[in-house]
């Protein structure tokens, strides 16, 4: 970045002059360089974030900016192609600049903000390139979570994901403890189906045998979530959903020192403080939040408390090196207040059988890395992290049709040592008369599972502990896993609007299973009559090769047709494979799944009054792991089996559309009043299966219709969003059973729900204040086999919040 001051008002005034511009106020103007060809470029976005106002560079590069605002101000300068670069000006008179753009691939710092090309949209996109990582030709979103009116005290997934096309979201967690969304058809367990990440690094339980998130990190630490779909199964991992990549906040460069304060207070006894710091001094920037949560819950038997912590340490040691250090700690107790039956749900959704289950997680997260610009032309980025982490449930694990007994309950207990390290490097060069850009990157993991399962005591309080530690009931398994993988991608420009990318990835797995589960026979009246500990002890290694391949098109008006294909892959979890449960069993020769993504779709921003994604794709999924309903012969109790159903194919439309309807009247109005449609639709099915009962039936947890739409308005000191979620129907089995007799198989129906928020902003105060599923719909979105469960649980009702925030 190189940045010249002028303070010769003569030339500033003659050049006004020239761009036939009537000053009203003091005056920014310029003109905007490449910082390597030096030739000027036009159709630059030119924002000030503090006056929500943009110009637009002329065809030399131009442009002219005028406020009577205070200084200093905030200017961001957007061009496709370009890093996204942001300039504080504290100049008090009428001023003349040169700006230079680096061309992709050059930025330092990969947690700047990016895809800022309109502000009044809480929804953007992914440049190129960004960092260290290529996006060209894929399917991406970007969620401004500062741009939205959402509930942050419980991370209402509902609100702050619904501009996301194509989102299946579990809402059976009102507090926001847990995340659960799965797109274009995937499983929303614990968004398993993506790569989840923090700042780049991973942060689930296993990457391969358990990559299911218990940790959500809080809306409050966060300035915005990356999604990306299949095809960045190339430099992500293997997975056919994609990646969902939490960037948290940073420190103010404004000023040393900023702290922020916020108070909410909701439904069913909801506490949640927060307070943020952060700041910038020389070349040391920081921020650090710590949040405690508390609360009752809708339902009877569902009090939680959660506390969660973040700290961000940058240095800068030189202009081309920054070092950076987090550390993330999360913990909460709550208690499960199980499922219910159909009959149930329908007497009263807010009713618990049971009082004794409890589920405990505790995560720490850990990460360091050094970005490096080794010249203009190339970028090194070395990301490592650790993860130890344990999740803890504790209770009765039969049916819903039970009543508890009492007696000793069930103790689940899993522990995550994971260690990993990631190095990316990135290349710009001469192509011809244009350019190419190069990365290639090397990814190194190990991981260790611990997975116990036995019986605690009989009492109703949080215990976590085994009655016989030295000799388990039910299982004790250990499951080591190894990862390493090599990846590249190439971004070829064949003219300056076409852009080609293919890509390879080279994957070795090995994963582990050793230990033993508990044999047990008991005759009618429940006594014991044969036990004995099974031993067994396995190991899978695999070489597992992907390519795919991405093209884009910028079209007129700043649109841009793009699509990709690209090959996928998902490891079976083999911490799955022993956990004692009547309502769940797993294939012992389950398997490896495989297939791959494609899709194409157009998008762009239209002269900051429309922006829109409309996409179609296709997934072509072998091997599906699913579940199937079964029944034991001897209790001939009904039970969910999961083993490799079938072939499969999922396949549909994703939309998104938002419109400033004021900018359509009067283009220079700083208040904004938008529109957003988000409609999905998605057809799935079951190709082949050695089940008969399971060939062409639809694929289970897939709605085939999704649509959320919403209206929001905008001015300096008032915001408010109206917003309408609807789901369709799906199955919870690829059987397609309507209804099972313990409610963990069936129908779920289709729900619609309304949600506004609205907020107050007055100087350094900020006043927030919502309600949630305003006409108070009873529905559910999840049957589950075990915890919290088994059976529906339901989804909250009408529940209100107020926040106060003060920043000073």
């Amino acid at each position: 970045m190189r940045i010249c001051f002028s303070y010769h008002f003569l030339l500033s005034f003659i050049l006004i002059l020239s761009g036939g511009v009537e000053v009203l106020g003091q005056t920014i103007s310029g003109t905007v360089f490449d910082a390597e060809t030096k030739k000027q470029i036009q159709g630059v976005r030119v924002i000030c974030e503090q006056e929500n106002n943009a110009v637009t560079t002329n065809q030399n590069g131009f442009f002219i900016y005028t406020s009577k605002s205070k200084f200093p101000l905030e200017f961001v300068f957007f061009q496709y192609g370009y890093d996204v670069l942001r300039v504080n000006i504290e100049i008090q008179k009428d001023t003349l600049i040169s700006v230079y753009l680096k061309p992709v691939g050059y930025e330092l710092d990969p947690v700047e903000v990016t895809g800022a090309e309109d502000q009044n949209f809480s929804i953007t996109r992914l440049n190129p390139v960004e960092g260290t990582a290529i996006y060209a030709g894929k399917k991406n979103e970007v969620v401004v979570l500062d741009k939205m009116d959402v509930n942050k005290a419980t991370n209402n997934s509902r609100q702050v994901y619904a501009k996301i096309a194509g989102l299946n979201i579990w809402e059976s967690d009102g507090a926001g403890l847990q995340l659960g969304i799965g797109g274009r058809g995937l499983s929303p367990n614990r968004t398993s189906n993506f790569n989840t990440r923090q700042n780049g690094y991973d942060i689930s339980a296993d990457a391969l045998g358990y990559p299911e998130s218990y940790y959500t990190p809080a809306t409050e630490f966060l300035d915005r979530i990356e999604v990306v779909r299949g095809a960045s199964s190339l430099q992500y991992g293997t997975q056919f959903g994609g990646v969902v990549n939490f960037v948290m906040k940073q420190g103010t460069k404004l000023k040393p020192f900023e702290i922020t304060f916020r108070q909410s207070l909701g439904s069913f006894a909801l506490v949640n403080s927060s307070i943020t710091v952060g700041g910038t001094k020389k070349r040391f920037n920081y921020f650090a939040g710590f949040q405690y949560k508390q609360g009752e819950g809708w339902r009877n038997n569902a009090g939680f408390n959660q506390k969660n912590g973040f700290v961000s340490l940058s240095f800068k040691v030189r202009e081309h090196i920054l070092l950076n250090a987090d550390y993330t700690h999360m913990s909460y107790l709550a208690q499960q207040p199980g499922g219910l039956t159909d009959a149930m749900f329908r007497q009263d959704p807010k009713q618990s059988i049971r009082n004794r289950n409890w589920f405990n997680v505790n995560w720490n997260l850990f990460s360091f890395s050094a970005n490096i610009n080794l010249s203009s032309k190339s970028q090194l980025n070395i990301r490592n992290f650790g993860l130890l982490a344990d999740r803890k449930s504790v209770g009765f694990l039969g049916s819903i049709t039970r009543i508890d007994p009492g007696g000793n309950r069930d103790l689940i207990i899993g522990q995550f040592h994971n260690i990993g390290s990631e190095t990316r490097f990135l290349h710009r060069y001469a192509l011809g008369k244009n350019i190419g850009v190069f990365l290639s990157g090397i990814r190194v993991y190990a991981g260790q599972t611990i997975n116990q399962q036995g019986q605690s005591d009989s009492l109703s309080n949080a215990n976590f502990s085994f009655n016989h530690a030295d000799d388990l009931e039910g299982s004790d398994y250990t499951f080591p896993s190894r990862n390493m993988a090599l990846f590249s991608e190439n971004i070829f420009y064949i003219s300056q609007n076409f852009t080609i990318t293919p890509g390879v990835r080279l994957e070795y797995i090995n994963t582990k299973s050793k230990g033993y589960y508990k044999q047990i026979a008991t005759d009618l009246a429940g006594n014991i009559i044969f036990e004995q500990n099974i031993n067994s002890q396995t190991e899978r290694e695999r070489w597992v090769f992907l390519s795919g391949i991405g093209l884009a098109y910028k079209t007129k008006n700043a649109g841009e047709v793009y699509g990709n294909i690209s090959q996928n892959y998902r490891a079976i979890n083999f911490s799955d494979l022993q956990i004692s449960n009547p309502n769940y069993k797993v294939d012992p020769s389950i398997s490896d799944e495989y297939g791959y993504t494609t899709d194409a779709g157009w998008r762009g921003n239209w002269k900051r009054k429309l922006t829109y994604d409309v996409s179609v794709f296709y997934i072509n999924y072998k091997n599906r792991i699913g579940e199937v309903l079964e029944s034991d012969p001897q209790t001939l109790q009904v039970y969910r089996y999961r083993t490799n159903v079938g072939n499969s194919y999922n396949m549909g439309v994703e939309s998104f559309v938002e419109t400033d309807l004021l900018k359509w009247w009067n283009d220079s109005l700083k208040n904004s009043w938008t529109i957003f449609v988000n409609y999905s639709f998605i057809d799935s099915r079951y190709l082949k299966s050695s089940n008969a009962a399971v060939s062409g039936k639809y694929v289970e947890l897939v709605p085939r219709q999704t649509l959320r739409t919403g209206t929001s308005f905008k001015s300096k000191f008032i915001s408010a969003t109206l917003q309408y979620s609807y789901t369709a129907e799906q199955y919870s089995d690829a059987t397609n059973a309507t209804y099972s007799p313990n409610a963990v198989s069936g129908i779920v129906p289709a729900y619609w729900v309304w949600d506004f928020s609205m907020s107050l902003n007055y100087k350094r105060w900020r006043l927030e204040s919502g309600v949630n599923n305003m006409m108070n719909q009873m529905y559910f979105t999840r049957r589950a086999t075990a915890y919290p469960g088994p059976g529906i649980l339901p989804a909250d009702g009408r529940n209100f919040y107020v926040a106060l925030q003060v920043k000073i």
